[in-house]
């Protein structure tokens, strides 16, 4: 089968985020005076909802809410550059290209930022609209996100693809009846993507342009 679209996940499935984004939480964590674990302990915030992750390492939902304040202080100034592109990944748009699909950027992460993200990165070219949630939460689960893509682009989900690292990702993409692929070189474990669904996984990027 062919596809006409295939939607990408950005943190964990582009770029490598860890410094920026555990560096802006352990930073809000300290704002608060609140323990502040060492960023291999905060991985697990990379790739949900942040304002949830937010939530459950303050404990309250007010906590929650400074915490977001003083991540996103930071973040917008220094974290969204404290990242790297995966090795390959440059080549693998270039390939999706050529091979002829439609190209879409679909995070969780604010649309602004990715934004400012892709453009450092000189990643912006390869995609056809950039799809984010907004600051003030609308559409940062990715099943809410895509539904909203879908509607924006009228593509078919059954011609199309989400490609993430996340159990999110693939739990969005089956909520529309897109075909979840899953990546193996990001924060999301094989057993974590197999228990939501999905069944196509690629280890290096070199591998994107083979899905379509």
């Amino acid at each position: 089968m062919s596809f006409d679209a295939v939607f990408i996940d950005l943190d964990g499935t582009l770029t490598d985020p860890k410094p920026g984004i555990t560096g802006c939480i352990q930073h809000a964590l300290g704002k608060l005076g609140l323990p502040v674990p060492h960023a291999d302990e905060l991985t697990w915030c990379i790739g949900p909802p942040m304002q949830e992750s937010l939530r459950s390492l303050a404990g309250t939902d007010q906590g929650g809410e400074m915490m977001l304040l003083h991540y996103r202080e930071r973040y917008a100034r220094v974290g969204l550059f404290e990242n790297e592109v995966y090795p390959g990944i440059p080549e693998a748009l270039m390939a999706l290209r050529v091979a002829g699909p439609r190209l879409y950027l679909a995070t969780s992460k604010p649309r602004v930022y990715a934004e400012r993200i892709l453009d450092h990165f000189n990643l912006a070219g390869y995609f056809d609209r950039i799809f984010g949630s907004e600051l003030d939460g609308t559409n940062v689960h990715k099943a809410d996100l895509l539904r909203f893509a879908l509607s924006e682009t009228g593509e078919n989900p059954a011609k199309a693809l989400m490609v993430g690292d996340r159990e999110h990702d693939a739990i969005g993409a089956r909520a529309h009846g897109l075909s979840p692929i899953g990546v193996l070189w990001g924060y999301g474990s094989r057993e974590e993507l197999v228990a939501a669904g999905v069944e196509r996984m690629l280890e290096k990027p070199t591998q994107l342009a083979s899905i379509i």
